[in-house]
């Protein structure tokens, strides 16, 4: 689930090495300018993002800090502090950025949507507007306002920020 949201997670052991990490997590360093194939190198990239931080972080407790760095483009860290007897821990990173779209065929099975109700929902959930969809894909405002009813209907909600809502909540989804 946490690579569905695009949640990394870095294991690091007592001296602070990683021991093991999800593709979430080296894909947003990678995306830092890191490389990020290797514990090692995983662990060099993680001490240079933190090396970005405004504030005094400190390692075992829990805290979030967002970290301005290549590019500027935001990523969110925390470190979950001690979560083993051995003293292990667990840095969890989230690029802000990062957008994970729901499922299509999760969409239709959990509320019966049609192909073309299913494309509108993904696309309004990306932020475009219904008369942009109309425009893009040659239909009219009636035909897309048509197809919104149907998935307020469907989906139970009334406004289209509700719908948006839903739909980043099942993103996570399978």
């Amino acid at each position: 689930m946490l690579e569905r949201i695009g949640c990394g997670y870095i294991v690091l052991d007592r001296d602070r090495k990683v021991i093991e990490w999800n593709a979430a997590a080296q894909e947003t360093l990678e995306r830092q300018g890191e490389a990020a194939d290797t514990a090692v190198e995983l662990s060099a990239g993680l001490r240079r993002l933190v090396a970005n931080v405004p504030v005094h972080f400190q390692p075992g407790l829990l805290s979030w800090v967002v970290i301005r760095s290549r590019g500027d483009r935001p990523v969110i860290l925390n470190e979950a502090g001690v979560v083993t007897p051995d003293g292990t821990s667990i840095v969890a990173l989230l690029d802000r950025e990062n957008t994970s779209a729901a499922n299509p065929q999760t969409l239709q099975r959990m509320f019966g949507l049609t192909s073309a109700e299913t494309q509108l929902a993904l696309r309004l959930a990306q932020g475009d507007a219904p008369l942009e969809i109309a425009r893009s894909w040659h239909l009219s405002r009636t035909t897309i306002r048509s197809q919104l009813a149907s998935l307020f209907a469907k989906t139970e909600t009334r406004r289209q920020a509700e719908l948006v809502a839903l739909l980043g909540r099942i993103s996570v989804l399978p």
